[in-house]
């Protein structure tokens, strides 16, 4: 059976998705991202990718985040979501703000990770052949290199932007005086870093911490948390135990480590401030990230459309009493 040509729901901006604008520009992003990380690569089938893009979509997520070696294998995610551009979403390109990243290993020999200026070139054209785009809407430095002149990094960015093929650029994980040279250095060639993204939840808070996120504001410039659920630690997934079929059993990035006596009596705290609150740990951990309005985005992942169902409730309430700030405070500390 021949599948038939996706039509979105006609309705897909009053399902209740948020939109945030983003520092100061002209972009506005919905509240809760699509990440590809995991689950988009070729060692997951294709309708099941599709049927979580689409779903996303008639939900009102316009942005979808994806970074040159996401996978796995390296480069499966964006050849998943080229295929799903060419079967479902080619009609609806101008509704979408799609990403991509250089920075990490990709390929071998010296000129396949880290920011020099052949290297991202060369990586965002390979990007934008394996998702049949002519353009990204926003291209980002993955990492911050230390032995490159960051000058030659976000030189590339702006003749990236130049060459037309992405409109905006950003920057990822950066060190804050590092960033503090690569907004002042794009704002000085007219080219506007449009987002930070960095890793932010309530088990790293960093961003916060270190003044990421007051910097990127006083620079105009958004920030869009990736991990909010800290690998899946901060949802129900461990409250019991290590499920077979979760990331610590399968040995991925997140160690078995990781989950510590004391971490897993915080998530077991959470949990029943959660509850308290009519939500679940993950919807609670997402609406905590969103609770600033710092913050214009958070990338979810997701194994299933029920899964990115149940995470968009989070958008449903996003408010915290003092009391329930109090209260997290002190389980985190």
């Amino acid at each position: 059976m021949i599948n038939p040509i996706y039509s979105p729901d006609s309705k897909r901006y009053d399902n209740g998705m948020k939109y945030r604008r983003c520092g100061r520009s002209g972009i506005l992003l919905p509240e809760v991202s699509l990440g590809l990380w995991h689950n988009f690569g070729d060692v997951n089938t294709f309708s099941y990718s599709q049927a979580m893009a689409h779903y996303a979509f008639d939900q009102g997520i316009t942005h979808f985040d994806l970074a040159n070696n996401y996978g796995p294998s390296y480069g499966s995610a964006e050849e998943t979501f080229g295929m799903i551009m060419k079967k479902s979403f080619m009609p609806y390109r101008d509704e979408l703000f799609i990403s991509t990243k250089a920075g990490h290993d990709m390929w071998p020999g010296p000129y396949g990770e880290w920011g020099s200026r052949k290297y991202l070139m060369n990586s965002l054209n390979q990007s934008l052949k394996r998702m049949n785009l002519d353009y990204v809407d926003i291209f980002y430095s993955h990492r911050y290199d230390p032995e490159t002149p960051l000058e030659e990094t976000l030189q590339a960015l702006v003749d990236i932007v130049r060459q037309g093929k992405a409109l905006y650029v950003g920057i990822s994980k950066y060190p804050k005086e590092a960033a503090e040279f690569a907004y002042r250095y794009l704002a000085e060639r007219d080219v506007h870093c449009l987002l930070y993204q960095g890793r932010y939840n309530m088990f790293n808070r960093e961003p916060e911490e270190e003044g990421i996120l007051q910097q990127a504001r006083e620079n105009g410039t958004g920030f869009i948390a990736f991990s909010p659920l800290a690998q899946g630690l901060l949802t129900n997934r461990y409250l019991n135990g290590i499920p077979e079929d979760s990331r610590i059993a399968k040995g991925g990035f997140l160690k078995k480590e990781a989950l510590t006596k004391e971490v897993l009596n915080r998530i077991k705290a959470l949990n029943e401030v959660a509850a308290q609150r009519g939500q679940t740990l993950a919807e609670m951990a997402l609406a905590w990230v969103l609770k600033d309005e710092m913050v214009t985005s958070v990338i979810i992942g997701a194994s299933s459309v029920t899964q990115l169902a149940d995470n968009l409730k989070a958008i449903e309430n996003t408010k915290f009493t003092a009391e329930e700030l109090e209260t997290i405070q002190r389980i985190l500390d």
